[in-house]
């Protein structure tokens, strides 16, 4: 996957639909609705991020990702709950590894919204256009020791365990353990897309 192409594809940020959910590019309109869960401290637990301290914070971010969506620069899509037109988290890509064709996805979703799989659903879209799409080869997640809700995620959609960097990141005052779960284009396709 050559780099232009990525950047090409992601300036105009393409709208993913499933049954229940709306991927789509986040927005300055969305403010109330991700300060609803981003302000958290149970949400921002085991990210590196902290709670957003006021609604003015969440609005310049989301401003700032505008700018970052219109350079190409930023490959997270806002989940969108289309039942009740409200943004209940994020889902993306938060880096690409060009030179090898593989990328790193994250996602977070609202405690209020969670338990009836948004998550999953949304991250095997993401997957979906990783693979189908950016004929990525590799896609990864990572997610801090501690944080079993997120590796159970990647569990149900065939991500495998590949192990844990130990007090790998400094993160909020701490060392933080990494473990790392991943799935390649060709399991992928043989678990979602080979019909017998």
């Amino acid at each position: 996957m050559k780099n232009e192409s990525k950047l090409n594809k992601f300036k105009k940020m393409p709208v993913i639909t499933t049954p229940r959910l709306k991927l789509r590019r986040m927005r300055v309109e969305d403010c109330a609705d991700m300060y609803e869960y981003s302000k958290r401290e149970d949400v921002t637990e085991y990210l590196l991020w902290s709670p957003h301290p006021n609604k003015s914070h969440t609005k310049k971010y989301l401003e700032y990702i505008k700018e970052k969506y219109d350079a190409g620069e930023f490959f997270d899509w806002g989940v969108e709950l289309k039942s009740e037109m409200k943004m209940i988290g994020t889902c993306g890509f938060s880096s690409f590894d060009t030179a090898n064709n593989s990328a790193e996805v994250g996602y977070v979703i609202n405690p209020a919204y969670r338990g009836n799989g948004y998550a999953p659903e949304a991250l095997l879209e993401v997957m979906m256009y990783g693979f189908l799409e950016l004929n990525l080869h590799r896609i990864e997640a990572r997610y801090m020791d501690g944080n079993d809700a997120s590796r159970r995620v990647m569990d149900k959609l065939g991500m495998r365990y590949e192990g844990c960097a130990r007090s790998s990141l400094f993160v909020k005052g701490q060392y933080r353990s990494i473990h790392t779960c991943a799935i390649l284009s060709d399991e992928f396709i043989k678990r979602y897309l080979k019909t017998e």
